[in-house]
């Protein structure tokens, strides 16, 4: 009890440690605003910046539908114009709703703006990762993405595994009359990913250890910052740790392999097998280019295919002339004849159905960038140092730039301009190099699901933005077989 008394502060000292506190905290809000005042001087956007410290970045992170800005961006841009300045994560930022500001951000990627992801993400992401890393190294980890997607995307092989994912997830929705979608197309994809990256087979435990460890993952993306047991950020580090550990013991089994046995037919011929035959990538680049790859391909694709079947199950004239394309490519095939890439050039209209899904429905809110030096824009400062938040939400929802922005309308890609209009997958040096994968393995997966079944939504649930997306209720659908499946 002595020792416990020592610790705490005597009545005559209160006073005094409370004054230092007050002055502490009076320096922080001072050093906060006036900081800034060799720029208030030039044109900065119209903004605020919030609470010392923490400025806005609470209220920017607040969840809202995916498919609408949230109360947050409603009310900035109604404020302050598509281009303001606030104060997230801990920087001051311009944050920006005009197309044209993004595309200048992302088409000059490593001339006039950086990544500058926040340090705490570091934690989560790795030092490796194709989100943080910059210049040659950059070039170098991207261009094995790069590759590993352009073989998987014209192998017979790969469109095989597809089929055979798709084909069984569906027969396992036989007898229910509802599913979970979300749980479904996670595990679709995850086992897509790591039977493409790993050989490793769906019912191996190590999938589903790798499918526990992705989902907490994911919800240290966006949490507070705070390396505390328990909370939702530490517990990401400590999953990011696990799987990379599963991914270094895959390693090292390929490696004994190929060292106790120097026979070329042991090799599995997947994206293991093409990064350890990748000379200059050492252990850390490996492991970081694994996990940025099941990342993309999991996260991404789920999400995208459930966005989807919601906006599907809305739009009942867009499902129909979905089935339609779909029946006509099964009628030109023999029963059971698998698809190939022929019959993905034919599925035109399933293609405007995947990129209207990615407008509406906004897999990535925004991306992280930093001015490397003072840039002038219509006018407007970009002081160096500051933070740039290009916001896709707010260029795909801008009624400026699309009529009726909030209807799901596939009809719309039929204007070639829609291409220059959108960019969920990003652009410039950091274009996602798995988009055009994922539209395949979406496209084909669609495929069987309109000819098989038909489904409805739950009335309560619907995609909402964390600024990742997540479905309220998990997106449970209820199902009947189509009359050609039952």
């Amino acid at each position: 009890m002595d020792i416990f008394c020592c610790l705490l502060p005597m009545p005559d000292a209160a006073p005094a440690i409370f004054l230092g506190l007050c002055l502490a905290f009076l320096f922080l809000f001072y050093k906060f605003f006036s900081s800034k005042q060799d720029v208030r001087a030039r044109n900065l956007p119209q903004g605020s910046v919030g609470w010392p410290l923490l400025g806005e970045t609470l209220a920017f992170l607040s969840p809202h539908r995916s498919n609408s800005l949230g109360i947050f961006l409603q009310d900035h841009c109604s404020r302050y114009g598509k281009v303001f300045k606030s104060h997230l994560f801990g920087s001051p930022t311009i944050v920006s709703c005009d197309h044209e500001l993004n595309a200048f951000v992302l088409q000059n990627e490593e001339r006039l703006f950086g990544a500058s992801y926040p340090k705490p993400m570091l934690g989560i992401l790795g030092k490796y990762s194709l989100l943080v890393v910059s210049g040659d190294l950059h070039k170098k980890l991207r261009s094995v993405a790069v590759n590993f997607v352009t073989a998987s995307k014209s192998t017979s092989e790969f469109h095989l595994c597809v089929e055979r994912l798709s084909v069984s997830m569906l027969e396992s929705w036989k007898g229910r009359d509802q599913v979970a979608f979300c749980k479904e197309a996670k595990m679709f994809a995850l086992s897509l990913m790591v039977k493409t990256l790993l050989s490793i087979e769906p019912e191996d435990p190590r999938a589903r250890k790798i499918l526990a460890d992705f989902l907490t993952y994911m919800k240290g993306f966006v949490s507070l910052p705070l390396y505390i047991p328990g909370t939702p950020y530490a517990m990401a580090v400590k999953a990011r740790a696990r799987l990379s550990s599963t991914v270094r013991e895959i390693i090292e089994e390929r490696r004994r392999s190929s060292s106790s046995s120097n026979v070329v037919g042991l090799r599995k011929g997947d994206f293991m097998d093409v990064i350890l035959g990748k000379e200059g990538l050492n252990e850390e680049e490996m492991v970081s280019i694994v996990l940025d790859i099941l990342l993309g391909g999991y996260e991404t694709t789920a999400t995208l295919m459930a966005l989807i079947v919601f906006f599907l199950a809305h739009e009942p004239a867009s499902l129909l002339q979905l089935r339609e394309e779909h029946q006509a490519i099964r009628r030109k095939k023999g029963r059971g004849e698998p698809l190939n890439a022929e019959d993905y050039k034919q599925m035109e209209y399933t293609d405007d159905v995947i990129c209207e899904a990615l407008r509406c429905g906004n897999v990535v809110k925004f991306v992280h960038r930093r001015a490397l030096q003072d840039i002038e824009f219509k006018g407007l400062t970009i002081p160096s140092g500051w933070k740039v938040f290009p916001v896709f939400i707010g260029t795909h929802l801008d009624p400026n730039l699309h009529e009726n922005p909030m209807k799901f309308d596939p009809s719309r890609w039929k204007d070639k301009a829609m291409n220059k209009k959108v960019m969920p997958f990003g652009g410039g040096l950091r274009l996602c190099p798995g988009a055009e994968l994922a539209r395949l393995i979406i496209a084909f997966f669609l495929h069987h699901l309109v000819l098989s079944f038909r489904w409805k939504t739950k009335p309560d649930d619907f995609p909402v933005a964390y600024p990742y997306v997540e479905f309220k209720r998990d997106l449970v659908l209820e199902i009947e077989p189509t009359e050609t499946h039952s």
